[in-house]
């Protein structure tokens, strides 16, 4: 597995690197943010690890970049923030996950395992990695989603929650296992996320969102995906 670590303290650099490579990984570090943007723009990467408070670019807005161009490696924030704001605003830019400095190796260690292990099992079973429902086409490789052959603006978070519903069709899926699904074990706990990127799914995919014919409410037990 391929790690771009993009980060400007020289000592944390060194400590990361050494400890990755040991557990198997292979690391390449960049210590500014476009150099970060540029690498992992070539989509060379399995996750980028990635500090807020860089030089000349900030990790947010690398992360938002990196999702506008279609870029779907799993991203975990290193910030020395801790803030839910600024956590909450890392994820809606496009980052799958966070962890606030100073940091434990292990929680690092753990955090990555799960980033990498949940990105491989999404991978797309399309053979061709496209798919298609009504007036929509979805490009996993891509990571693009068009309505009438016109661009749509999807969240990183609310591409993953259509790709896992596409994925898993016709399957009742409750609040607390999209969270665990999608969301993973501790990035955003509530089951009101779910109904709010659902919402905003359906305002964008939905011919009628109040009446909608694919993402559809199962009353008491959660939604379902029906094409």
């Amino acid at each position: 597995m391929r790690i771009l670590l993009v980060e400007d303290e020289p000592g944390l650099i060194v400590t990361l690197t050494d400890r990755l490579v040991s557990e198997g990984y292979e690391v390449t570090s960049s210590t500014d943010g476009p150099s970060g943007l540029e690498a992992a723009a070539t989509g060379e990467f399995d996750l980028v690890l990635l500090d807020v408070m860089l030089p000349k670019k900030n990790g947010y807005d690398v992360a938002r970049d990196l999702r506008q161009k279609g870029v779907s490696t799993p991203i975990l924030m290193l910030t020395a923030k801790g803030e839910t704001i600024d956590k909450v605003l890392g994820l809606k830019l496009g980052a799958d996950d966070y962890l606030t400095k100073p940091f434990e190796m292990m929680e690092l260690l753990a955090r990555i395992e799960v980033l990498l292990r949940r990105s491989h099992e999404r991978a797309p079973q399309q053979p061709n990695g496209e798919f298609r429902f009504g007036n929509i086409g979805v490009d996993f490789r891509r990571a693009e989603v068009t309505r009438d052959n016109s661009p749509l603006e999807l969240s990183a978070m609310e591409f993953r929650l259509l790709q896992f519903f596409i994925e898993n069709r016709g399957t009742v899926h409750s609040r607390d296992d999209l969270l665990d699904a999608v969301w993973g074990y501790d990035a955003m706990p509530t089951t009101r996320t779910v109904d709010v990127h659902i919402a905003w799914l359906r305002q964008k995919l939905e011919e009628n969102p109040r009446h909608p014919q694919f993402i559809q409410t199962v009353h008491g037990m959660g939604y379902k995906f029906v094409v």
